[in-house]
């Protein structure tokens, strides 16, 4: 159990440890403070895990869920940093934001339950696509340099440690297996992190200062704030967050020859919402149940919700103690963006096998998948389209999972649902060599005399 529960440990830590690597840095934290900030997210993850597998009253699905920092979130709260005047409120705002959103969410989980059909694939393969491509460009700024500013910023020196890094991570994927196989971003972190010591950019500082042992005390960051604006925001990231682990509780229940009905989605969203509400108590962020955790059920058929329980303690364990949680800090960024390629990568192409079952044959889907990618992407590829809007709308807007999120929603209830004919399913993609018109449309051909 204590192995099984450590290498579900080892397929997210990266994914836990790296959102709040990316919103402490963009803060302004130190590296002390991001240590603190890691540690709370390990901890926080290690209490949502708890409460998704074990349970408690209508509270948790009881499946083998790891649950931990969504990476829905990172976006909306990095426009939330650049848009607040004064860095040290941002955090506080964040947290604010995430409590009123857990809490909004919590009460409507059994009423999202039941909504399940408005997102089907060709919505949710879209924003899974969309967090993935929103977050690259974050693993493109890690790998030239810690900081913009520099003079060696891209330099040629980072940029060959990313390279050997993605190298790594990509070797070890490529020819190793079972248990190696499943730690090798976090295998070539610190082989990356070797590598990088003659090149003098590892700092062994924020280890030296830190105590063995700590606890991350309640709102260190200071107590919550609540804007309007974030708060709409990082409701639309609950959205998100809350599509999201409605998809993976249906595939899990599929793993674990358990499906997973109205009743225990319903309990699964309220661990997920609760979980990120009570998380800023202790400098968390958002939690969502992670995919990457699902395929691990698949490959290793250890399916007992215990062993996942065993590894969210571990997960509490490492948050208690501020040596483990600083050892990532320790990492450089060009080699924590050598593995961001990977790891958010990996989303986008998790969103791209979602919408390969989404229908794309089909010319509505298609505007769907095509409009709502265009307005997620508007951020990254022209950052000052939206620079004549209200900074309060612009917190909204400069995230392209949130905007291309409602994109999404309301295209599908257009095309899909909303006054829907039967010839809304007329296709245009070629047909198959004897395939006859009427087949095309679910229909028996009528026979040629």
């Amino acid at each position: 159990m204590a192995t099984s529960g450590l290498q579900h440990v080892a397929a997210m830590y990266a994914g836990v440890v790296a959102p709040p690597l990316i919103v402490g840095a963009a803060a302004g934290l130190s590296g002390t403070e991001l240590t603190f900030l890691t540690g709370a997210s390990l901890f926080t993850a290690g209490l949502a895990t708890f409460l998704q597998t074990l349970g408690v009253w209508k509270i948790g699905a009881r499946l083998p869920f790891v649950n931990g920092v969504t990476f829905a979130g990172v976006a909306p709260m990095l426009a939330i940093v650049d848009t607040t005047d004064n860095k040290a409120d941002a955090i506080p705002v964040i947290f604010g934001a995430v409590i009123v959103a857990g809490l909004l969410g919590f009460l409507a989980a059994p009423y999202f339950s039941k909504l399940v059909r408005f997102f089907p694939p060709v919505v949710t393969g879209t924003v899974i696509t969309l967090i993935g491509v929103s977050l690259l460009p974050v693993a493109f700024g890690w790998a030239q340099g810690p900081n913009p500013a520099a003079d060696d910023y891209g330099s040629t020196d980072y940029l060959t440690l990313a390279g050997i890094t993605l190298l790594v991570v990509l070797l070890l994927r490529r020819f190793t297996r079972g248990f190696v196989k499943q730690i090798a971003v976090l295998i070539g972190l610190v082989i990356g992190t070797l590598v990088a010591i003659p090149f003098g950019v590892t700092d062994f500082s924020p280890v030296t200062e830190a105590s063995v042992v700590g606890f991350p005390t309640p709102f260190h960051f200071g107590a919550p704030q609540f804007a309007v604006a974030a708060i709409v925001s990082m409701c639309v990231v609950m959205l998100v967050s809350m599509t999201e682990s409605t998809a993976d509780m249906l595939a899990l229940g599929e793993i674990v020859k358990r499906p997973a009905d109205e009743r225990t989605i319903a309990a699964g969203l309220r661990a997920d919402t609760l979980g990120s509400a009570i998380s800023p108590l202790f400098n968390g962020f958002m939690c969502s149940a992670f995919a990457q955790n699902i395929g691990l059920v698949a490959m290793t058929r250890i399916r007992s919700r215990f062993v996942v329980a065993c590894g969210g303690g571990f997960l509490v364990l490492m948050g208690l103690s501020p040596v483990a949680a600083s050892l990532i800090s320790v990492v450089p960024r060009p080699v924590l963006g050598g593995a961001g390629v990977v790891l958010f990568g990996s989303v986008a192409a998790s969103g791209i096998q979602t919408l390969v079952r989404a229908g794309l044959e089909k010319d509505n889907n298609v505007l769907i998948v095509a409009v709502s990618l265009a307005v997620g992407i508007i951020p990254i590829t022209a950052p000052e389209f939206y620079h004549a809007f209200p900074e309060t709308a612009k917190i909204i807007l400069d995230s392209g999972i949130s905007t291309g999120c409602v994109m999404a929603v309301l295209l599908n209830l257009v095309f899909n649902h909303l006054g829907r004919r039967r010839d809304d399913d007329e296709v245009t993609a070629p047909m198959e060599p004897g395939e006859e018109i009427g087949e095309t449309r679910g229909h028996t051909a009528a026979p040629v005399h």
